[in-house]
C-alpha cells in the first residue's frame, strides 16, 4: 500500500485527515464559513455534518492511494488540536500530461502570517519530487489579489484568463489561470 504523506515544515504538519480529525475539520469550516463562502463552490447541503466528513475522509485517502488526488490539512505544530488550512491537489492527469490542479484555503485568523506559503512550498515539493508531476495549475478570481500575489511569489506564471470559469458560491466567476512547471521532472522515473 502507498504510504500516506506527512509533511513537516518549520511551523506546520501537513497530512491527509483521518476519522479522528473530523471534529477539527468541522470546526475549521464552521469558524471560517462566512470568510470562505465567496471563494468556494456552493456548500453541499450536508457539508457541515459529521456524516459528510466520514465519507470525505475515506474518499480523500482512496483518492491518494489511487493516484487521483491529494488533500492535505495544515496543522500548526504549536497547537496540534487545530486545523488552520487545506491544500488540495485534484484532477490528476497522467500519461503524456502529468499535471494536477491546486486549490487551497486558510483560516481568516491566520491570514498574513506566511502559513499558506510555507505549506504550499512543502506540498508542491512533494507533488513534484514524490508524485512526479510535471505541472501544477492554480486559478484565482481576479479580485482575490492576495491569492494572485501568493501564487506569483511561489513562481506560478499567468497563462490566461477564463470567463465564467467556475461556479463559486452560486455564480459563474472569471478566473486568472496560472501554472508552475517542475523543471526537474523525471520521465519514467
Amino acid at each position: 500500500m502507498k504510504e500516506l504523506p506527512l509533511l513537516n515544515t518549520e511551523r506546520l504538519l501537513l497530512r491527509l485527515a483521518t476519522q479522528e480529525d473530523i471534529a477539527k475539520i468541522l470546526n475549521y469550516y464552521t469558524e471560517n464559513q462566512i470568510y470562505l463562502t465567496p471563494f468556494y463552490p456552493t456548500w453541499a447541503e450536508d457539508f457541515f455534518t459529521y456524516e459528510f466528513w466520514e465519507k470525505q475522509v475515506e474518499k480523500n485517502i482512496h483518492g491518494f492511494i489511487n493516484d487521483n488526488s491529494l488533500r492535505l490539512f495544515a496543522i500548526p505544530k504549536a497547537k496540534q488540536s487545530k486545523i488552520i488550512g487545506s491544500i488540495n491537489f485534484s484532477n490528476f492527469v497522467r500519461g503524456a500530461a502529468q499535471y494536477c490542479t491546486l486549490g487551497y484555503s486558510i483560516a481568516e485568523a491566520e491570514q498574513g502570517k506566511g502559513y499558506m506559503r510555507e505549506g504550499l512550498e512543502a506540498a508542491i515539493k512533494y507533488i513534484f519530487n514524490e508524485l512526479n508531476m510535471h505541472r501544477v495549475m492554480a486559478n484565482y478570481i481576479p479580485h482575490n489579489q492576495r491569492s494572485g500575489n501568493l501564487l506569483k511569489k511561489l513562481g506560478f506564471v499567468v497563462e490566461g484568463y477564463a470567463r465564467d470559469y467556475l461556479s463559486i458560491n452560486g455564480n459563474w466567476e472569471d478566473h486568472i489561470l496560472t501554472s508552475l512547471i517542475n523543471h526537474n521532472y523525471q520521465c519514467n522515473p
